[in-house]
């Protein structure tokens, strides 16, 4: 019995594919490499010792997908493949909308003819929208301010409504907050097309002489230094998140929703200073004027899946500053 990783040679989904199979779990990956790289089946294998089965094609492809569950036992779908980045989805909605939404309802309805009625569902804090006050608890109301927002507010409410609809089915929805770092090895990590959306990579790649400064949107909310603050989770702490929320949804039905966070909030020039101080290198910032629909503090409340999961993030700050360098110091130009 396999577990089927939709969008598994992304950043999320490859290191979670390394916990999985640390586990004990058969992984196959699916995958349109439209923000991933080939070269990433090839670190798994080394991180790994084992050749992960391996499908080029989207989720909106009928066809391709039913041939994977008919070529292979498949036991339960971790889906991660989606676009996600927000400036693009304003600018370009209806690929934003075709690609989430429709991809998830073709992946579902798949699913549903193979009788595999099990998911955990890759979602995000965004869905938390911008007028909720954190800590961020799980029954809070969703809404969002952008296409990609919506289409992960939409996708979670298309798997909540299957699961009140058939009994049979297993939905976990996973809310992430603000993955950063890389695997130990530093053979995979976050590797993002073009000019970085987050702020990790966006440091990084200064670090490494690729951006000539940071630009930090904003210095006066009302925090600690004036910058704004989020959760930022250790990539490989979130996917071990994702190891326990799949063996709970194997035995699970119905609908269930966990926040995956530390639980504690670090600003802009807090993490800024932490890399400075790990690594001993300078990133030289720039302060520019806030952005539309930015909040000053979002942080999850994350006992939920302490308490349900028996997962807790372990990683430090440090370690995160420390493996994001290490990653980006030996891959500059990331899978290039």
């Amino acid at each position: 019995m396999s577990i089927l990783l939709t969008g598994g040679a992304g950043y999320i989904g490859s290191h979670t594919a390394v916990e999985l199979i640390t586990a004990g779990f058969e992984v196959i990956i699916v995958d349109d490499f439209s923000n991933s790289s080939p070269e990433v089946l090839n670190r798994l294998k080394t991180i790994t010792g084992q050749n992960i089965p391996f499908y080029e094609g989207t989720i909106l492809d009928k066809t391709f997908l039913n041939n994977i569950f008919y070529e292979n036992d498949i036991e339960a779908v971790i889906h991660f493949a989606a676009f996600k980045a927000v400036g693009e989805s304003v600018e370009q909605p209806l690929k934003y909308y075709k690609n989430n939404i429709t991809g998830t309802i073709t992946l579902l309805e798949v699913m549903n003819a193979h009788k595999v009625k099990n998911i955990v569902f890759s979602s995000s804090a965004t869905v938390y929208g911008i007028n909720n006050i954190s800590p961020l608890t799980e029954e809070l109301p969703t809404s969002a301010t952008n296409p990609y927002g919506y289409t992960k507010v939409m996708m979670e409410q298309i798997l909540i409504d299957v699961a009140k609809a058939d009994p049979e089915w297993s939905v976990t929805l996973l809310r992430y907050f603000n993955p950063i770092g890389a695997h130990e090895s530093g053979l995979i990590g976050e590797a993002p097309n073009g000019v970085p959306n987050n702020l990790v990579p966006y440091i990084t790649q200064v670090a490494v002489g690729k951006l000539k400064e940071l630009s930090i949107f904003g210095d006066d909310y009302n925090t600690l230094d004036g910058t704004g603050v989020r959760d930022y989770i250790h990539i490989v702490d979130l996917a071990k998140g994702h190891v326990l929320a799949l063996k709970q949804n194997l035995g699970a039905q119905g609908s269930d929703i966990f926040n995956l966070g530390t639980g504690k909030g670090y600003s802009v020039l807090e993490l800024v200073k932490a890399f400075e101080a790990e690594n001993h290198v300078a990133i030289p910032y720039v302060i520019k004027p806030r952005r539309a629909g930015d909040i000053a503090t979002c942080y999850a409340d994350a006992s939920k899946a302490n308490k349900k999961l028996g997962w807790k993030a372990q990683k430090t700050l440090q370690d995160m500053m420390r493996d994001s360098w290490r990653w980006q110091s030996q891959n500059p130009n990331g899978y290039q």
